[in-house]
Order: C-alpha cells, then sequence, then structure tokens
C-alpha cells in the first residue's frame, strides 16, 4: 500500500468513525507535547504521564494542546504509561456526551474552551455588519493553540508623540 492510499485510509478512520472506550481505555486531554513522538496528558481525576504516539499516526493526524484523546494502557511503562489508540475531535465529543461516556471533569473544559471556528465566524460576521473590509484581517488564518498569545497593543500617546515628532521633522526640513 502506497504512502498516500495509507493516509487516506487513517484520515478517513479518525474523521469518520465514532468509538466507546473500552473498560480499559481512557479519555485524556493533551497537556503538551514534549517531543519525540510523545504527549503529555492529563486524566479526569487529575493523574498526569505520558502517552507515545503509534506509527499509524505520524505525520498524518497532529495533535495540540487541549485536544483529547482515547488511550490504551501500556503495562511495562515507567514513564510512558499509555499509547494513543484514537484522537479525539469536536464531533467525537458531543457523540460520547451523548452516549453518557464523556467525563464530568472535562465537561467544563470542552465547553468552556470557544472553537476556533465559531469565534472566526464571529469575528467576520461583525466585520461584514459594521462595514469593514477583511481583506488585510489574518483572523481567519489558523490559530496555533501550542504557543502562548502575547496581546501587543499600541496607546494612542504613542502615536500622538510619533505623529508630532514627523511633523517637526517636516518643519525644520521646510526651513
Amino acid at each position: 500500500m502506497s504512502q498516500a492510499t495509507k493516509r487516506k485510509h487513517v484520515v478517513k478512520e479518525v474523521l469518520e468513525e465514532y468509538v466507546v472506550p473500552s473498560p480499559q481505555q481512557q479519555i485524556v486531554r493533551v497537556l503538551g507535547t514534549p517531543g519525540n513522538n510523545l504527549h503529555e496528558v492529563e486524566t479526569a481525576e487529575g493523574t498526569r504521564f505520558l502517552v507515545s504516539m503509534p506509527t499509524k499516526f505520524r505525520k498524518n493526524i497532529w495533535i495540540k494542546r487541549g485536544d483529547f484523546l482515547l488511550v490504551d494502557p501500556i503495562e511495562e511503562g515507567e514513564k510512558v504509561k499509555a499509547e494513543i489508540n484514537f484522537v479525539l475531535y469536536k464531533d467525537h465529543v458531543r457523540y460520547l456526551k451523548k452516549e453518557g461516556l464523556w467525563p464530568e471533569a472535562f465537561s467544563d473544559t470542552a465547553e468552556s474552551q470557544p472553537s476556533s471556528e465559531a469565534s472566526r465566524e464571529g469575528e467576520q460576521t461583525a466585520a461584514r455588519s459594521s462595514g469593514e473590509e477583511d481583506s488585510d484581517d489574518d483572523s481567519d488564518l489558523f490559530v496555533n493553540t501550542n504557543r502562548l498569545r502575547y496581546g501587543c497593543t499600541e496607546s494612542e500617546d504613542d502615536s500622538e508623540e510619533e505623529a508630532a515628532a514627523v511633523a517637526s521633522d517636516q518643519d525644520e526640513e521646510e526651513k
């Protein structure tokens, strides 16, 4: 089987199938990715450990901080205690909640984190309704949740001082 065909089947399996966790499987939330196809996760009880990504998911499925996973425990692991079995996306979470299998500890975090798609759609409709053009607006680009966001704003005082400095430079040039 070619690499492209394999990738197609893996992606189709992850996106279209709905799974129910078996008794030994756990639903966990990704806290970070230290590297080497390992992910630091947290269970609903608050236990933190590392999980490994199987070969079939590598370079095919991307996992970021805040995602939910279905993992199988590894008995011989000291640091790496589980292996990823399935990546749970928004539709999978809704299905598990409907079935009553979603852990209560994750219910508030799954609902409190607004989906980036919904927030982008809200920003775009607000821009359209106010009559602004969003041609230079980068809000529709992918938001990387693995990086911390730093807000940087420019105060009006700074821009007024810069405008005054430019005006004084122009006056000096005229003389």
